[in-house]
């Protein structure tokens, strides 16, 4: 199993997990369940037109948390924005009601992956395991 497999079995099992950015120096956090692997790559999304968006841009430095029976895992890395329209098909097949909703409002979603990722995989008390993504 590839690194970025690790977190992509992780985050399925947590089911959601948490984005975590910055506005200006307020630290912000979002609960997100949208992820795909494609080609040893972890994809995330949010609308261009978010606030998510605009901080992501201003700030790609990220942390992603998540939580699954006793353990936690932090994934952080640089945001890299992608435009591929074979990547925004397998969306579109992920979920297809909220690219509905994009399409009917005329939203983007600005799709993007983690460049220089590290992931710390936790327990309460130890670390269970560590390895760059």
């Amino acid at each position: 199993m590839t690194n970025a497999e690790k977190v992509n079995a992780f985050l399925d099992d947590a089911k959601m997990f948490y984005f975590l950015t910055t506005d200006g120096n307020q630290p912000k956090g979002r609960p997100f369940t949208f992820h795909m692997l494609v080609e040893d790559k972890i994809y995330f999304g949010t609308g261009t037109f978010k606030k998510c968006y605009a901080q992501l841009t201003a700030n790609p430095n990220v942390e992603v948390l998540a939580v699954k029976a006793g353990s936690f895992m932090r994934y952080d890395g640089q945001v890299h924005f992608v435009k591929d329209d074979a990547l925004m098909t397998k969306v579109r097949e992920i979920m297809p009601q909220i690219m509905a909703m994009y399409d009917k409002n005329g939203w983007e979603l600005g799709l993007f992956y983690l460049d220089h990722g590290h992931a710390e995989i936790r327990g309460m008390m130890d670390l269970k395991e560590e390895f760059d993504v």
